[in-house]
């Protein structure tokens, strides 16, 4: 059986279990447009489960915070300017996780 939700259902699940913290309001809306378009594109319902959603991604202020929670070390390069070096943490995260990026964070699932 399935339901389709829109945004607003989407964000008060989170509520509904304790979770509104968990990513902020911009974050929320990009990992609902992400899961909404992994469904229109793959032609799979996608399965509202709150706590795995918690569980398998996480949201950064930036990509450079988010590689280096990843394990990335920057290099010390001081001719990079920071969208260099955002650059390249970006690519660093997309080598290796699905990454959600918006205009004031990043989301990457956690493997």
């Amino acid at each position: 059986m399935i339901q389709v939700i829109n945004k607003y259902e989407f964000e008060r699940a989170f509520d509904d279990h304790g979770r509104e913290d968990q990513f902020s309001y911009d974050g929320l809306n990009a990992l609902f447009g992400y899961l909404e378009n992994y469904g229109e594109e793959t032609g799979e319902a996608v399965e509202l489960d709150v706590i795995a959603l918690c569980c398998d991604y996480c949201e950064y202020d930036n990509a450079l915070e988010a590689a280096i929670a990843y394990g990335y070390t920057p290099d010390e390069d001081e001719d990079e300017d920071e969208d260099e070096i955002e650059e390249a943490a970006t690519e660093y995260l997309n080598d290796r996780t699905m990454v959600i990026v918006f205009d004031s964070g990043i989301i990457i699932q956690q493997f």
